[in-house]
């Protein structure tokens, strides 16, 4: 279209409606390309503000993950008369350590746990954990010079006391079944352990308190004895 020329009102009506949009009978342009909204579903279940079963957390490493270093330190030995930790809480039969403390990986607790599953396989049980790995391991590389530092971190251990439940099993199953799976577990586990009931007398630190034997006579404190008592104790080194 050339300069001072008058267009055809034809053209000026389509030109018109592309800046326009009422033209075509549209009220505006948002509401030409207005999206859908999004429907509200209303819920179904009502939502529990309390509840008494716990989150299923991972028993193998700490909810708070690698944060800060730990040392290496000691399993706590309870010198108080504590018999916490010894004895059978929530299933029928347990897996208890009995030589000395140690420490234990997460991997070698996924192992034994592992071992007991592929021995019960097909029965009807549950598998309890007393501990859990969350003291983390700092390890340096090899032909590494002293100093430096802790070291970068390698893998999620346990603490384990002795006298200390490992594991625990409720179920319908012959105890003799139950003893092999735990045996087989033990045996992927460092140390020495035993077998344990529900019932069965707790331990303190390495010594039973059971019949014969009160929680109040260990508690009690030593008796001295006079000096010629124990000096007659003595073995005597030449002949008399």
């Amino acid at each position: 279209m050339r300069m001072g020329a008058v267009p055809h009102p034809a053209f000026c009506c389509f030109s018109n409606s592309l800046y326009n949009p009422t033209a075509f009978g549209c009220k505006s342009l948002k509401s030409t390309f207005r999206l859908p909204q999004r429907q509200l579903i209303p819920r179904t279940t009502p939502q529990r503000t309390f509840a008494s079963t716990p989150f299923l957390l991972n028993w193998l490493a700490p909810k708070r993950g690698h944060n800060s270093k730990n040392r290496k330190g000691k399993p706590r030995m309870r010198t108080g008369g504590s018999t916490k930790g010894t004895t059978v809480v929530w299933g029928d039969y347990g897996l208890r350590m009995r030589d000395h403390d140690r420490r234990i990986s997460a991997k070698q607790l996924q192992i034994g746990a592992d071992v007991i599953k592929q021995r019960l396989r097909g029965q009807r049980y549950r598998l309890y954990t007393r501990v859990c790995a969350n003291i983390g391991v700092y390890t340096s590389g090899n032909e590494v010079r002293m100093g430096k530092g802790k070291g970068s971190f390698d893998y999620w251990a346990a603490r384990v006391a002795v006298s200390r439940i490992l594991f625990e099993l409720k179920g319908d199953l012959h105890e003799q079944i139950v003893r092999d799976a735990f045996r087989l577990a033990g045996n992927k586990l460092p140390g020495l352990y035993e077998f344990v009931r529900k019932g069965d007398p707790p331990v303190m630190g390495i010594t039973k308190v059971e019949a014969g034997t009160t929680l109040e006579e260990m508690q009690r404190p030593r008796l001295k004895l006079p000096m010629d008592v124990t000096a007659g104790r003595i073995p005597a080194t030449t002949p008399p």
